[in-house]
């Protein structure tokens, strides 16, 4: 006679983790019960794959590693939806039970993987995945405004010529200052004066 399993199968997954946790619970209890604690500067110092640390740790980071990263973690995440596709995609039974299906998953799986090489083409296009960037590009911009009054402000800012800087200058002009009495600063009034009106009473 069959006996009927009284555990249901998100039972033993759950069983499952709790061993887990408590191996791993138990595991680092004892590590820190028995494993000697003897700090010294050479222990505490930052490893570097055997090479001495120079500097501090806290130094800017090119964010394009980031960019390259999040690439990687898109392509690496179509594997592993492309991996279980692959082991059902010929199965037999299913063709059998669904001659179209075959047809559609290949269908289903082109569009997903077009999609993603899309997304790589775009970056590739704009120049993320080079390491040295190109020059910048400067936009160009359709107006309706001539160039002929685009020169005409250029002419009308170049008649405005700055002054060279001249120690020998700054020195005549802070001996005037300084010869010169002090004159009494007028303060100016303001022009106008704001008006405050008073909330009429309740009738």
């Amino acid at each position: 006679m069959n006996e009927v399993s009284q555990i249901s199968e998100f039972g033993k997954i759950f069983i499952f983790l709790i061993v887990g946790f408590i191996s791993v619970g138990i595991t680092l209890f004892l590590s820190k019960l028995l494993s000697p604690n003897k700090p010294n500067p050479e222990k505490l110092s930052s490893y570097e794959c055997g090479e001495e640390p120079v500097g501090s740790a806290w130094m800017p980071f090119n964010t394009r590693f980031y960019v390259i990263a999040l690439i990687f973690l898109l392509f690496d995440v179509e594997m592993i939806f492309i991996f279980p596709w692959a082991t059902v995609y010929a199965n037999k039974e299913l063709i059998a039970a669904d001659s179209r299906w075959g047809v559609f998953t290949l269908i289903e799986m082109f569009i997903f993987a077009g999609i993603l090489i899309l997304g790589l083409v775009y970056v590739w296009r704009k120049g993320d995945l080079e390491w040295i960037k190109p020059k910048p590009i400067t936009p160009q911009v359709n107006t309706s405004i001539p160039m002929l009054l685009y020169n005409k402000l250029n002419e009308q800012q170049q008649a405005f010529k700055v002054k060279g800087f001249s120690l020998q200058n700054e020195v005549a002009v802070v001996s005037k200052t300084a010869v010169t009495p002090t004159t009494n600063v007028i303060a100016k009034k303001p022009m106008f004066k704001p008006s405050f009106k008073k909330p009429a009473a309740d009738e």
